[in-house]
């Protein structure tokens, strides 16, 4: 296994989005060597206080990589490589499209923190549908997050949104309803009930398969609750909160576009998972993402209603032994509390306030 405190710095040298592309291709190569000749093969760490069945789906681990990181599905057997429970890849997009002018991803290193402008890049669905058919089935739970192109208009989004669940739904053993991206214009204009009923209500028609709703963190909590509500009723079987945040006060010397992921999020997207799971635990399943990068945020995550969590930025700053690290903690955290499985813990806090 590279040291990754050594090789961290050579990789933030390079361009973020060069060096992202450095990761995905030397993943994407990598992936399939024997583990003897990988040199980022890290030892797996199970433990069976976190297996769990969701979905009809063995969950080895409740750590998930969160979208954007793998947008075409050319990484999937490296997440489970690197110790992930379950990865999501996209945003899938019905045609391919090129994403917004660059450069549109920038670090805070100090801050830990990405800023990223990206706009759903990504090699469309029928390619994305090609990669993920010769790999199936694989051997860890995938998410595909689906989005509408930026030229879509408006009042044809559910369209591309139910061209890509019929498309795409026979490879994921869940599907993500993405309007909570900042970077494409108007995309979280979505986020009302109107369009969630209708969005639900057809999709629903095209498959069996579990789609759940991400929402954003710059909501009000007034409105995540409503709107939350809203879509479990309407058919919606979990809620991942939080995409990435445009309070770019979070940072010093922001850039002017795009959404804030990392350390910075984490208390914001903490307090809106909180809101929400106050009034859905027990209702849906709950994915909580945003700012995650130990065992003990995953565990706080946890205990407020988390069945699920997953991480992207902290990957980028912490390296590939983070997801076998926050299982360390977790299983050591449960022992610590007295439970023996992972899920007595989930949500007990809410049953003590």
């Amino acid at each position: 296994m590279l040291d990754y405190a050594t090789f961290r710095p050579l990789l933030f040298r390079l361009d973020p989005e060069v060096a992202h592309t450095v990761v995905e291709k030397s993943l994407a190569f990598t992936q399939y060597l024997p583990d003897l000749l990988n040199p980022l093969k890290v030892p797996s760490y199970t433990h069976d206080a976190l297996r769990q069945e969701f979905f009809g789906c063995t969950f080895l681990n409740p750590v998930g990589l969160a979208a954007g990181l793998d947008k075409n599905a050319s990484m999937i057997e490296a997440m489970a490589g690197l110790g992930f429970g379950f990865t999501e890849i996209g945003t899938v997009t019905p045609r391919p499209q090129s994403g917004n002018p660059k450069p549109r991803l920038f670090r805070h290193v100090a801050q830990k923190t990405l800023q990223n402008a990206m706009g759903f890049n990504n090699d469309g669905m029928e390619i994305v549908a090609s990669r993920l058919s010769r790999g199936t089935p694989y051997s860890l739970p995938v998410g595909v997050n689906i989005g509408k192109n930026k030229l879509t208009p408006q009042e044809n989004a559910i369209d591309d949104y139910t061209t890509l669940v019929a498309r795409l739904h026979t490879f994921a053993d869940y599907l993500v309803i993405n309007i909570s991206s900042p970077n494409t214009p108007n995309l979280r204009d979505l986020q009302n009930e109107a369009f969630i009923q209708a969005l639900f209500a057809q999709a629903k028609k095209l498959t069996t398969k579990p789609i759940l709703l991400k929402i954003a963190p710059d909501m009000s909590h007034a409105d995540a609750i409503a709107l939350c509500t809203f879509a479990v009723e309407a058919g919606a079987d979990g809620i991942i909160a939080t995409n990435t945040t445009i309070d770019h006060a979070l940072v010093p010397n922001p850039y002017d576009v795009g959404g804030l992921s990392g350390a910075v999020l984490c208390e914001k997207s903490f307090a809106l998972f909180d809101t929400v799971a106050s009034a859905l635990f027990g209702k849906t399943l709950l994915i909580s993402v945003g700012g995650i990068s130990s065992g003990a945020e995953a565990y706080r995550r946890i205990r407020a209603g988390a069945s699920l969590v997953q991480l992207y930025s902290s990957l980028i700053f912490e390296g590939p032994m983070l997801v076998n690290r926050i299982n360390q903690e977790l299983v050591a955290l449960l022992a610590r509390d007295g439970f023996e499985h992972i899920s007595q813990a989930i949500g007990i806090d809410r049953e003590v306030r």
